[in-house]
């Protein structure tokens, strides 16, 4: 699709807002021969689609530049969902002339590959608080946005002369329908929906792209039964299921894989709030990582107290162990009191 059609006033409204900033990363985009475009380790479908989304845009308006994408790969999202990602040597970032492009991440820590810091230029577009300011003048960041990608596909729509495929488009669908909950959750705006629709102008296929998201095998059924037979309810209406280490084994499921049947409870009357709770046994940080959903309370203040983050009502949290359960279970049950 060519950029060139009228747009919804909503995102004509926000890139006039940011007009300044995404001129200045326009101008970058165009002056480096080699851009890396990173994003946070542990990715969702926000993190990759963003990420797969804008590097596909570049790779089509720009052929010949050097354009990359790096990060982990996710368990089950890779290759179903997106390529496996990159391994660059680290003589390509020896001379530092290259533009890092960092998408869905607030803070530096998270950041995929650490070697972004080594950019001599570098540019952010994002949707939560951040801590550290990476990209000083080519930051554009708003908390009240749904997915990155709802920025990053603003960015690139009013990106005027440029061509946004439908493989581009694809993947930001994806992100967009990840991390708005597909649409339900209260951080989906009019300028939400206008992004869809100009995504949807290009010929994607939305019953391919849900059917590819959320396609389940026959073995996650086992990990469904499990979780209805063992989850807990707290006495104001928090859902939670735990998973150690030997039951992930024998259920034949890893760690990432543990949240994702985290949402069995999002339509269940009385349920207030949801989480998986998952054993890592990573060596370098041994915990339990959360995953918390709600109907409508502002979990991420909790998320955030107890090591993690997020939004209204998907946020990520942990704790070292086992001891820590019931006061975290109770600061959460205590938002419905």
């Amino acid at each position: 699709m060519a950029l060139n059609k009228k747009l919804d006033k909503e995102i004509v409204e926000f890139a006039q807002a940011h007009k300044d900033v995404y001129s200045k990363i326009y101008k970058s985009i165009e002056k480096y021969d080699r851009i890396v475009v990173f994003r946070h380790i542990k990715p969702d479908f926000d993190a990759m689609g963003t990420q797969m989304g804008l590097y596909t845009f570049l790779k089509d308006n720009f052929p010949n530049k050097e354009i990359h994408f790096v990060g982990d790969n996710h368990v089950t999202f890779t290759p179903r969902l997106f390529p496996k990602t990159e391994e660059l040597p680290s003589s390509f970032f020896d001379d530092h002339n290259f533009l890092a492009i960092v998408v869905d991440v607030g803070d530096p820590e998270r950041i995929a590959d650490p070697r972004f810091k080594l950019a001599r230029c570098k540019a952010k577009l994002d949707h939560h608080p951040c801590k550290v300011e990476i990209a000083k003048g080519r930051t554009v960041c708003d908390l009240d946005k749904a997915a990155a990608a709802e920025i990053v596909a603003n960015f690139l729509l009013s990106w005027k002369g440029k061509t946004l495929s439908k493989e581009a488009a694809r993947y930001l669908y994806i992100a967009l329908v990840g991390d708005s909950g597909r649409f339900m959750f209260s951080s989906t705006t009019a300028h939400t929906f206008s992004i869809a629709k100009a995504l949807l102008d290009t010929g994607i296929d939305i019953r391919e792209i849900y059917l590819s998201m959320y396609e389940k095998t026959i073995d996650s059924l086992k990990s469904q039964a499990y979780v209805l037979s063992n989850f807990h309810v707290s006495p104001h209406g928090v859902a939670y299921y735990l998973l150690p280490c030997d039951v992930q084994q024998k259920l034949k499921i890893t760690t990432e894989q543990g949240k994702e049947n985290v949402n069995m409870f999002s339509n269940i009357a009385g349920i207030n709030a949801w989480c998986s709770i998952t054993e890592d046994p990573d060596p370098k940080e041994p915990c339990w990582r959360i995953s918390i959903r709600s109907k409508k309370a502002d979990i991420s203040p909790i998320a955030f107290k107890w090591g993690g983050g997020g939004h209204a009502q998907a946020s990520g949290a942990k704790i070292k162990d086992l001891t820590e359960l019931d006061a975290f279970i109770g600061d959460l049950d205590a938002l419905f009191a």
